[in-house]
């Protein structure tokens, strides 16, 4: 057996990042940026008012209650056509640029209409009240983002304020995902003897689709080696991966590796952990010269899971450009239940379910049975607990654990 980090090691170093290329800002959400962003204008363009209220000279409103005569109406977009004079106020709505001779804006909450031509200002407004200036969110010529941003949704929307409507950028990894034996059955038809119902591919597709990839689901392909070569030959012309589920266990008699050993070069792992034990890694070449990473994940459910968490979603992120915390976010946690297990050499992965107490500290209890086929108790879970080789841990002991949501 090796330890975990040395496969995670091996794997990271067969997934190089993928060639940037143009992405419009409005696909960017979770993607990496591959240059950095200088803004070309100042953001806001123009001195505009932070509220809705009156553009006032600050100097008389400085003693209030004051009454101003109102001289104009100025709403968001709109351009000012009038100053404003000696003991004059403009009506002002949110956005709208700040017009001359104004220095303040006291808010409409703080005055009382007076008839149809004033208005009395009952709270005394010092200079740039209610303002924001030009370019007091972005500077003309400032670097809003470096390479190798992650962009959120208020990343987009700095990149539309700044008119950076095209960036260069990762793509987002195309993976091909399958699995294969007779025994599965996806069209929900009663079950024969020996059968089992698809549930690996379901539930990776949703993973690898969480990680911000393109999944290319190939299904289920029936146990002929002939017929999942052809597949995955076909398959590299159009993607960038491959995650297939099931026959990666020593001594296995089974289509995947049959297939893979043929085919591509690939490193069969015995790994240090429970559960996924076995992992597969390697490299295929596709028809136009590229090299595919394909990860070979254990048929088992839970240790599919685990070993797609542990291996190949990071592999998958610095492929698409992530240089930062490529694993899950870990943090130290207090155990509110033990967490037992038998001393084998190897570290457990144990389901667990999280929430932050009154002490401000994470605490975790077990989700329920670890078996690795036992995928209904890891459904709870929203955390991996690494438990180090022994008896386990008892109550109230700290213990890592890997955030899964």
């Amino acid at each position: 057996m090796i330890p975990l980090h040395e496969a995670q090691d091996a794997v990271l170093a067969g997934c190089q990042p993928l060639a940037p290329q143009l992405v419009a800002y409005h696909e960017m959400t979770g993607r990496v940026l591959a240059q950095d962003i200088v803004a070309p204008e100042d953001v806001p363009p123009f001195s505009n008012t932070a509220v809705d209220g009156y553009a006032v000279r600050s100097i008389d409103a400085h003693t209030t209650p004051v009454e101003l005569r109102v001289v104009d109406t100025l709403a968001a977009g709109a351009e000012p056509k009038i100053a404003v004079g000696e003991h004059e106020a403009i009506r002002i709505m949110t956005g709208a640029p700040l017009p001359a001779g104004a220095d303040a804006v006291v808010m409409v909450e703080d005055t009382q209409r007076v008839g149809e031509t004033h208005v009395s200002i009952l709270r005394a407004a010092n200079v740039h009240d209610g303002i924001r200036d030009a370019g007091s969110d972005v500077r003309a010529g400032e670097t809003v983002f470096v390479s190798g941003t992650v962009l959120n949704a208020a990343g987009i929307g700095v990149l539309a304020s700044v008119n950076a409507r095209t960036v260069r950028a990762f793509p987002r990894a195309r993976v091909a995902l399958l699995s294969t034996g007779d025994e599965l059955v996806v069209d929900g038809s009663p079950l024969r003897i020996g059968q089992i119902r698809e549930s690996n591919l379901t539930m990776l597709h949703s993973m690898i689709a969480d990680t911000g990839c393109d999944v290319i689901n190939l299904g289920v392909v029936r146990d002929d080696e002939a017929e999942l070569e052809r597949v995955l030959r076909d398959v590299t012309q159009r993607c960038d991966a491959i995650v297939t589920s099931g026959g990666v266990s020593m001594g296995d008699f089974d289509v995947v590796k049959a297939v893979l050993s043929k085919i591509a070069t690939m490193n069969w792992m015995q790994m240090a952990i429970k559960p996924a034990k076995p992992f597969a890694f390697g490299q295929l070449t596709s028809t136009d010269g590229r090299v595919i990473p394909i990860f070979g994940l254990p048929g088992n459910p839970v240790s599919s899971l685990i070993s797609y968490e542990l291996l190949a979603r990071p592999a998958l992120r610095k492929m698409m450009g992530h240089q930062h915390q490529l694993l899950r976010p870990a943090i130290r946690a207090v155990l509110d239940t033990p967490l037992k297990r038998k001393q084998d050499g190897k570290i457990h992965f144990m389901r667990v379910f999280g929430e932050f107490g009154a002490d401000g500290r994470l605490h975790v209890r077990d989700t329920g049975p670890q078996g690795s086929h036992q995928l209904a108790s890891t459904a709870m879970a929203n955390g991996l607990a690494c438990v180090p080789d022994g008896q386990g841990l008892s109550e109230g002991a700290e213990v890592d654990v890997y955030l899964l949501g």
